[in-house]
């Protein structure tokens, strides 16, 4: 049996939970500019229809008396590593999602701490008494279907799903709330005839699999009831990445490489201090119209160096035909390994050094701002008041 633990929404909590006087109040968390986005609110706040990723501009229209506060990720994160060490008191297997959600595999602690039930009602009690905040626990015999589970009586809600149960469970339950069925794959599925995992279990094998390809094939398991996925102890991330949401629209290209100067500095100072290099570098461009699109390039020789990663994003812009402003611009880097596994000889050996000499003076500023501050040190090229 494992459980999905899920915090209830959990930056807006701790913020209510540091300040009483926003109990019971709308709090919406984001960039205070109308063209930032939310990150998160507060159950009172969700009751105006506000929801993460939307407009900041729309929810101060929807919710104009709501308070609100920039993200402290410092202040989340320190309260998410108290929960996810509380999780391990139960059993070593522990997957941690993200800063407000985890895994934990209890096949086989029943002799220590119960039955499911018992071990999903002691975790909620200790996480309340520890942090002071309520979390909804999903307790069923896979991934799939504890993550589903905790999500049907939020917020403060325990719900079980035994075996026996999961059939029948399934059968009614809409494929929209299926983790990977976003809203094309949504119109793609009502348009087949398909409203439920019931109706996948129906559908010709040949055809599903003929129009929703692998997907078709996952589906198909998870309405068999059918999910072996293991919880992983060990999380690595995928990815580091560092966006903005521009104060006014934007098509000139010097101006946007400066922000994307400032993004590849922060995601190779994140890879340094995780140890690790990227192999790829992604350019996300969001334009005035929302339409989003990326571009990315693998590189010759796995990088952790801003210079690398700055003059790779660069060209992606520069080649990039811009037909409407840019309201967001961003830079990521995955592909990640640890920066001491070996990594295949370059080709080009002026690249590799190049690559290397950044790397060094990215470390040695490294070591001069964490004695002094992060703004003792920067390029000449950010002095500038250009943005």
């Amino acid at each position: 049996m494992i459980l999905h633990i899920d915090m209830d929404a959990f930056y807006a909590s701790v913020e209510q939970l540091d300040n009483p006087r926003l109990k019971g109040k709308c709090v919406i968390i984001g960039g205070l500019s109308n063209r930032s986005v939310v990150s998160a609110a507060s159950y009172e706040a969700r009751k105006f229809g506000i929801h993460s990723a939307m407009p900041m501009y729309q929810a101060r229209q929807k919710c104009p008396r709501g308070t609100f506060i920039r993200p402290r990720m410092e202040r989340y994160k320190a309260v998410s590593q108290k929960i996810m060490s509380l999780l391990r008191e139960f059993s070593p297997r522990v997957e941690v999602v993200s800063i407000d959600e985890a895994y934990v595999d209890i096949t086989g602690c029943s002799r220590l701490h119960g039955e499911p039930r018992e071990i999903a009602a002691l975790i909620k009690q200790k996480i309340k008494a520890t942090v002071n905040l309520t979390c909804s626990v999903g307790v069923g015999p896979g991934k799939f279907i504890a993550k589903i589970a905790s999500d049907l009586e939020k917020p403060d809600g325990l719900t079980i799903l035994m075996p026996e149960q999961v059939s029948h469970f399934l059968e009614k339950l809409p494929v929209y709330k299926v983790p990977g069925v976003g809203k094309t794959t949504l119109k793609q599925l009502e348009r087949m005839g398909i409203k439920s995992l019931g109706d996948v279990s129906k559908y010709p094998e040949k055809s599903l699999l003929k129009r929703l390809g692998k997907f078709g094939r996952r589906l198909m398991e998870l309405a068999a009831g059918l999910d072996d996925s293991p919880v992983m102890t060990i999380s690595r991330r995928k990815s580091v990445s560092s966006e903005e949401t521009l104060l006014s629209d934007i098509d000139d290209k010097k101006v946007l490489n400066n922000y994307i100067l400032e993004q590849a500095e922060s995601v190779a100072r994140q890879l340094r201090k995780e140890g690790v290099k990227a192999k790829t570098v992604t350019l996300k461009i969001k334009h005035a119209d929302f339409k989003q699109v990326t571009r990315s390039t693998t590189l010759p020789v796995p990088t952790q160096s801003s210079e690398t990663i700055y003059q790779t994003a660069s060209r992606l812009l520069n080649k990039y035909r811009m037909k409407t402003k840019i309201r967001l611009i961003g830079v990521g880097a995955s592909g990640l390994r640890a920066d001491s596994a070996p990594a295949q000889m370059s080709l080009f050996k002026d690249l590799k050094s190049k690559n290397g000499s950044w790397e060094k003076v990215d470390k040695t500023v490294d070591s001069i701002t964490a004695k002094y501050g992060k703004n003792v040190i920067k390029r000449g090229s950010l002095t500038k008041s250009s943005h």
